[in-house]
Parts: structure tokens; sequence; C-alpha cells
């Protein structure tokens, strides 16, 4: 009896070790693709989200600008007119 539990011991060791390396490689993979992808995508010259929200920012505020520019144009020349 003794020694069926230290098969299964060292068989449940072996699982659970094999398990580990499965899991570190795993993670290897991902890191090793996720590094591929990143080179891909700056090789792309792809912007980032946050530099795109940036810039859709700043031309949001041009347009608002630019709309009240107009709408100040538009009242100056009407003083002109008169």
């Amino acid at each position: 009896m003794q020694t069926r539990n230290k098969i299964l011991d060292d068989m449940s060791q072996l699982m659970t070790n094999a398990m580990g390396v499965a899991q570190g490689a795993r993670e290897e993979a991902e890191n090793a693709m996720k590094s591929m992808m990143d080179r891909w995508l700056a090789d792309r010259d792809f912007v980032t989200r946050e530099e795109f929200d940036a810039v859709r920012a700043m031309a949001q505020k041009a347009r608002e600008e630019n709309a009240a520019l107009k709408q100040r144009i538009a009242a100056l020349e009407a003083k002109l007119d008169k």
C-alpha cells in the first residue's frame, strides 16, 4: 500500500509540474505574440487611442472656434452695412 501511494504521489507531482510548464509556455507565447503585434503596429505608423482622442479633441475645439469666429465676422459685417 505504501508503494502504491508513492507512485500516485509521484504521478500527481509530475502532472502538477507539467501544468506549471504548460502555463509558463502559454505566458511566453502570449508575450511573444504581443511583442510581435506591437512591432507590427509601430511599423505601420498607427496611432494609439490616446493620440487619436487628443487630435479629435483638438479638431472639435478648432471647429467650435471657427463657428464662433464666423458669427463674430457676420456680426461685424452687419455693423459695417448699417
